[in-house]
């Protein structure tokens, strides 16, 4: 009996730690397209992102919110799924889309100063006809970085 208490405990602390550690989710609209993007508005969430996930869902996708414009860079470190990266500027309008491989190194950039980078699935952006110059709907919601 006691250890099933203790097992009980342990999972009750793990959940709550991990409700505590756990991203905001932003519902964002690309065209007619739905996003629930988790915001990664911390220097810590930012940092982890989506590594050592293994999937995503299709609607899933993370959004970077920088504390200012600037040519932000993304990359693959510990990321075990390959993703599409947007980099946005502070009105919502998408600057440049980024394809990403896994567990890569290679530095892939805003071409111009962005507020945010949203990472979906790969081609994600691409299989919907999603362009630079498009904007996405709802960014103005997102929390202010920390």
């Amino acid at each position: 009996m006691n250890r099933i208490v203790a097992a009980l405990c342990g999972l009750a602390l793990s959940a709550a730690v991990g409700a505590q550690n756990a991203m905001p989710v932003l519902e964002l609209n690309a065209g007619f397209h739905r996003i629930e993007a988790e915001v990664a508005a911390t220097d810590q969430n930012r940092q982890v992102g989506l590594m050592n996930r293994k999937a995503m869902p299709p609607q899933r996708g993370m959004l970077f919110v920088f504390p200012q414009e600037n040519t932000h860079c993304m990359w693959m470190r510990n990321t075990l799924i390959p993703l599409s990266v947007a980099f946005i500027d502070a009105d919502g309008i998408i600057i440049n889309i980024e394809n990403m491989q896994p567990q890569t190194e290679d530095n892939h950039c805003a071409k111009v100063p962005a507020r945010y980078a949203l990472e979906m699935n790969l081609d994600w952006f691409a299989q919907r006809g999603i362009k630079p110059g498009m904007k996405l709907k709802g960014i103005e919601k997102a929390p202010r970085p920390q």
